[in-house]
């Protein structure tokens, strides 16, 4: 038992989410993180970027379905 607790303490690992931003300062917030990850990777990537990730268009195999109304709701309901 005692081997087996060791070797759980040996195995875990704190994890920090800490970047250095441009001028080399630390950044701990999650917003200022994925920026200043997604200007280096697209800097090494040499693409151009988008400035928000909400922007952003996503290619699906599946055809867009419009939603339906309440009127088709209510008619399915009935049948």
């Amino acid at each position: 038992m005692y081997t087996g607790i060791s070797d759980l303490k040996k195995s875990y690992r704190i994890r920090s989410n800490i970047v250095k931003n441009q001028k080399g300062d630390f950044v701990s917030d999650s917003h200022n993180i994925l920026t200043r990850l997604r200007k280096y990777f697209c800097h090494q990537l040499k693409a151009h970027w988008v400035n928000d990730v909400r922007q952003t268009v996503t290619h699906t195999a599946e055809p867009i379905v419009p939603e339906p109304s309440a009127f088709d709701v209510e008619l399915a309901i009935e049948s």
